[in-house]
């Protein structure tokens, strides 16, 4: 009988606390899904540090990571279009769920400031604190709704999730309070449009629609550059920097490295908004 009962409580604590194999696309998910799922996930990124997500190829070691995930959390990176249909043939039974749902896409800016109106939208949704916060209820309802048994534990690590969150939000804009609204910043590669908007800044990309700018558009965007006060170009490791700092060159000014995809969020809004207040 003893044994009966025993082997019952082992079965029951291994259905409750049985791990959900999760997959995204990128490194700033994890860390989203890891602070909600916490000990009852596991999660692997298809994006490794240093590739880009707009032509990223998964390895074939990475499909067969997919044929045994339960969840696949998309967040709109442009590798997704052409792989995504395939993921989901790979495993029929794994929930493909989008965490830019509720999110509205902004379109992606020119270099004078202006919106590509007929252009592409922003994938980068994450580099705003508002949006973390739907990505993070989108995980969450997806988690319960996967794993109801242990509900209670997935809504306490996301309302601390959601404090942490606001927390950091107060920490930018704290070091933002003496930057002037409307404030221009310069990027090569134009991610940060999501946290400019949110801050009240304005991004000036050189690199328009994954196009690198001819020599008319060049010199258009170092005289506006040079009008907006501009101290620094920000760059991106999975991209060239050599049109950037060229750029550079011709203003005197810093080049600073900063990527959307490191899976510190938080330390990274919180350095990105640093770098912009100096």
């Amino acid at each position: 009988m003893l044994k009966t009962i025993i082997f019952s409580l082992l079965v029951l604590n291994t259905f409750l606390y049985a791990k959900l194999n999760i997959v995204v696309s990128i490194l700033p998910e994890v860390s989203f899904v890891k602070a909600i799922g916490k000990d009852l996930v596991t999660v692997t990124a298809m994006v490794k540090p240093g590739d880009s997500p707009h032509t990223y190829e998964p390895k074939p070691s990475q499909m067969r990571e997919i044929s045994k995930a339960d969840i696949y959390f998309s967040i709109g990176v442009e590798f997704e279009n052409a792989w995504l249909k395939r993921f989901a043939n790979q495993n029929k039974k794994m929930l493909i769920v989008n965490l830019g749902k509720n999110i509205k896409k902004d379109a992606m800016p020119t270099f004078d400031g202006k919106s590509l109106h007929d252009g592409e939208k922003d994938p980068h949704i994450w580099t705003s604190p508002e949006n973390i916060k739907i990505i993070a209820k989108n995980i969450y309802e997806t988690l319960i709704k996967k794993d109801s048994k242990n509900a209670s534990y997935y809504q306490k690590n996301y309302q601390n999730f959601i404090l942490h969150v606001e927390q950091v939000d107060q920490k930018i804009r704290k070091i933002l309070k003496n930057t002037p609204k409307q404030s221009k910043f310069m990027v090569f590669h134009p991610a940060w449009g999501y946290f400019a908007k949110e801050y009240h800044l304005i991004q000036l990309p050189i690199e328009i629609e994954g196009k690198i700018p001819k020599p008319k558009s060049l010199i258009k965007i170092i005289k506006i550059a040079k009008k907006s006060g501009v101290k620094a170009i920000f760059t991106q490791p999975e991209f060239s920097p050599k049109i950037a700092n060229q750029i550079a060159k011709e203003l005197n000014i810093k080049v600073i490295k900063a990527t959307p995809l490191n899976p510190k969020w938080e330390e990274n809004l919180i350095n990105f908004a640093e770098a912009i207040a100096k």
